[in-house]
């Protein structure tokens, strides 16, 4: 795989369960431990990531920007929601109330040239639905949640057909651990 460039791209960026998860129930994360990224990579996108845009949920749930890439990155960092008089304030956070297209230009603004990371499957999907995203960057975790947060949850619409470097599907191979 490429390593990750800044270039003003929009990226929906999440490590994911097998069965497609990317939060337990709760937003809990607790599931990474112990989860193995090759070298660098944690670096890679701190180093190329001008902001980050999640979603209120996700951020009642780890309210802590400096835990973003384990602190490896500082930035701004934009939290989509309808009801920003009831948070709290935080240094380097805004709170924003508007259209997600809106939130996206805000945040591409403030990364000054380099990316904008999507941390929500909400936000990712109806920046996917409008085509305003530039890339999904998954890393798949070697567990099954069996429940949670999907990365992409879209009940009736059509498939939605992705271009990948190298040819289309992936192949995986695990073995349970007992």
């Amino acid at each position: 795989m490429e390593p990750q460039t800044a270039g003003g791209k929009v990226l929906w960026h999440f490590t994911m369960s097998l069965d497609g998860f990317v939060a337990a129930p709760g937003h809990g994360m607790d599931w990474m431990a112990g989860t193995e990224f090759r070298d660098g990579l944690v670096e890679e996108y701190a180093s190329t990531t001008g902001a980050v845009l999640g979603g209120r949920d996700g951020w009642d749930a780890y309210p802590d920007p400096s835990g973003i890439y384990g602190g490896a990155w500082q930035g701004p960092l934009f939290v989509l929601t309808h009801h920003p008089e009831d948070a709290t304030p935080v240094a380097g956070v805004t709170f924003l109330d508007c259209d997600v297209a809106e939130a996206v230009r805000i945040a591409l603004e403030a990364a000054d040239g380099k990316n904008v990371e999507v941390f929500s499957a909400d936000i990712g999907r109806q920046l996917l639905d409008r085509g305003l995203l530039d890339e999904i960057d998954l890393h798949i975790a070697p567990v099954l949640l069996g429940d949670g947060i999907r990365l992409y949850s879209n009940p009736g619409a059509a498939p939605v057909r992705l271009a990948r470097e190298g040819g289309g599907e992936v192949d995986v191979r695990y073995r349970p651990i007992r």
